[in-house]
Formats: C-alpha cells, structure tokens, sequence
C-alpha cells in the first residue's frame, strides 16, 4: 500500500479527474449531450494519459528543487527511481497521443476528421515544454493555460462543425470561448501556485486572482457566442448570476489568503482553486446540454475530493 501511495502520489491521480471535466465539457460543447460512449471514452482515455504524464514528468524535471524544497516527495525521497519515473512519464505520454489518434481513427476511418490526433499530439509538446523549463519562465502560467485549453478543444476535436456557425481553427465559436475561459482561470490558478513552497508576495497572488476572475469573466462570453438556433438551458442573465456565485467562494478563499500567505494556506487555496475546475465545467454543460450531464461532470469532485485526502494536489 505504502508503495501504491507513492505512486499515486506521483501521478497526483486526484487533480486527473479536473482534466477529465474539460474533455468532458467540450464534448458537450458540440454533441450537446454525453454520448455517443466510445468516442467519449478514448479521448477521456487520451486526456488522461497526457495529464498523468505531465505530472510524473513535472516532478521529473523538478528533482533537484524537489530535493531542496520538497524531500519527503517519493523521487527525491528514493521512494521511486528517476530511471523509473522517466519511463513512465514518456510512456504515459506516448500512450496518451497514441490514444487520441486511435480515437480519431475509429470514429472516422477513412481520416477525414483526424483533430483528435492532431490536438493530442499538440497538448503532449506543450506539456514537454512546460515540464522541460518554461515553467520556471513567465510564459509559464501561459503555457499551463494553453494546455488546459487543448484539452477542452480535445473533448470538441471529434465532432464536425456542420449546424454550429462559423468557426476558426475548425473549432466552433462558443467552443474556442469555453476553452479560452478555462485556459485564463488555470494559467491564473498556475500564476498563484508558483511560490506555494515558500512565502508569496500579496501583490503575486493578487495579481494572479484577477487572471482566475477573468477566465470566468470569458466563460460569461459563451451566450453572445452560441450559432443561431442554438438554444442553452439557460437565459444570459442567469448564466452571468451563476458565474458570480461560482467565482464568489474562490475569490474569497484567495483573497483570505492573501491576507497570510503563508505556504500551506496558499496551498490549500490553489487545491480550492483546482478542484473548483469541475465546478466550473459542469456549469458550462449544464447551459449547453442539461442538468443530467452537469450532474455527471459534477460527480468527479467525489473521487477527486476523496483521493485529495491521501495524495497531495499542488
């Protein structure tokens, strides 16, 4: 078991579900309902696999911080091998662009709709690049975004664009919309994590809440967005409502951190912060499909929350 922890650990298996949502909300964003299963399934399969990777190689990369700054940690603690981590890191990413591929095959065989592939394939040189050193650079953040919103668009990447408006990138309006919001709301969550280890500076997490309240402020956007005949369950008004009662408890947990921010408050403030991605997008499916699909998003928060007491997040 001891062993078993370390690797969850590792792969930080509670925040995989938060990737999970996003494919989850963009497959919804275009088929405006959780079905058809097996399409769904290889690209929730290839969001994985990718999202693990980074993770594994994430601390990778890290080691000799980690040796510095976080000891207790099972690669600098010896608990598993660097030898060990590397390989699955570059296994789990392989497996993850190979996933996304074989999903865009099997739904279109004769390879006229390969955007799974081709996004996958993107969202693993983002992830290597952020692992690699751009992290420690101030297009961090930005890159961490990017790569949150990729994978939204994977959960898009199969659908055609047939009957939802003019788009860009192939990608529908609305869909590129949901994507870029949650891409702001990380990188703003990536900019407030950047110095969890150590004591942050107010103005640092100040500045990064208001990039975490800009990312909902885009998901606002969504209803001027929608293509004609497009109709969402619920009214412009309301949806701008429900999005300020969402963004209210995490601007209040950061803000209350701000306050101190010593190292475990603004820890515990980013795992609000990640965890609240699912919150966010199940309320996206609950506008562009129902109440029954945002339930099923929403329903990740439970493996999540319960993971999230045995494996650290941040």
């Amino acid at each position: 078991m001891s062993r078993l922890l370390d690797y969850l650990r590792l792969l930080r298996i509670a925040n995989v579900f938060t990737a999970l949502a996003d494919v989850m909300m963009g497959y919804a964003c275009v088929q405006r309902e959780l079905v058809p299963l097996p399409p769904l399934a290889g690209l929730l399969t290839a969001s994985a696999l990718l999202y693990l990777a980074g993770m594994v190689l994430n601390d990778v990369f890290d080691i000799e911080v980690d040796r510095q700054e976080r000891p207790e940690r099972p690669l600098p603690a010896g608990r598993i091998s660097l030898r060990t981590a590397q390989r699955l890191g570059f296994a789990l990413l392989l497996g993850g662009v190979a996933a996304g591929w074989a999903t865009a095959w099997a739904a279109t065989p004769d390879g006229s709709l390969g955007r799974s592939g081709l996004v996958a394939t993107l969202l693993a040189g983002c992830i290597l690049a952020y692992d690699g050193g751009i992290k420690a650079t101030p297009l961090g953040p930005v890159l961490m975004g990017g790569c949150r919103s990729l994978n939204v668009l994977l959960g898009a990447s199969l659908a055609g664009t047939e009957g939802l408006g003019a788009s860009v990138l192939t990608f529908p309006p609305h869909v590129l919309v949901a994507s870029v919001g949650i891409g702001v709301y990380v990188a703003g969550v990536a900019w407030y994590a950047r110095r969890e280890a150590a004591a942050s500076e107010g103005w640092h997490l100040a500045g990064a809440l208001l990039v975490m309240l800009a990312g909902i402020g885009l998901l606002g956007l969504l209803h001027r967005n929608f293509p004609p005949g497009f109709r969402p369950t619920l009214p412009d008004p309301w949806w701008l409502l429900m999005l300020a009662l969402l963004g209210l408890p995490i601007a209040r947990r950061c803000a209350m951190t701000i306050a101190d921010p010593v190292p475990e408050r603004v820890q515990l403030a980013v795992k609000h912060c990640l965890m609240s991605i699912i919150v966010l997008d199940a309320a996206v499916v609950f506008v562009v499909a129902s109440g029954h699909e945002a339930l099923i998003v929403l329903s990740l928060l439970i493996p999540a929350l319960l993971l999230g007491r045995w494996v650290y997040s941040t």
